[in-house]
């Protein structure tokens, strides 16, 4: 089987995660984290539409990893983010970080706001 390495450039995939933290780039984040390709940053979580709001103009869609399982988002958080034009596509933590990486091999238009397992 031929493996193909993926070459990200200026972006930093999420490399691994664990109770209570998430790696990212290399660099241990502890609690709930939003991940773009041009940042990572802390997360107030389901509570704080505004730090992903901010990447509108930015991105096309927004991976919401809630944690070690599914769970429905706040109806308010999600009417934010949809009536800014931001998509929301709502998945446990871990399918959520996998997404994120192989979209963002892809050049994608995306960012994900990460909940700890």
């Amino acid at each position: 089987m031929r493996l193909t390495e993926i070459t990200y450039s200026e972006a930093r995939p999420i490399d691994g995660y664990g109770p209570g933290f998430f790696r990212v780039g290399g660099r241990v984040m502890q609690g709930a984290v939003l991940v773009s390709p041009w940042s990572s940053q802390g997360w107030g979580g389901l509570d704080d539409a505004a730090t992903p709001l901010a990447l509108a103009d930015r991105i096309d869609v927004l991976f919401v990893g809630t944690g070690a399982e599914i769970a429905h988002l706040p109806a308010g958080f999600r009417r934010t983010l949809e009536e800014a034009g931001i998509g929301v596509e709502v998945m446990n933590s871990p399918a959520a970080c996998r997404t994120y990486n192989v979209l963002l091999s892809e050049g994608r238009r995306i960012a994900v706001a990460l909940l700890p397992v």
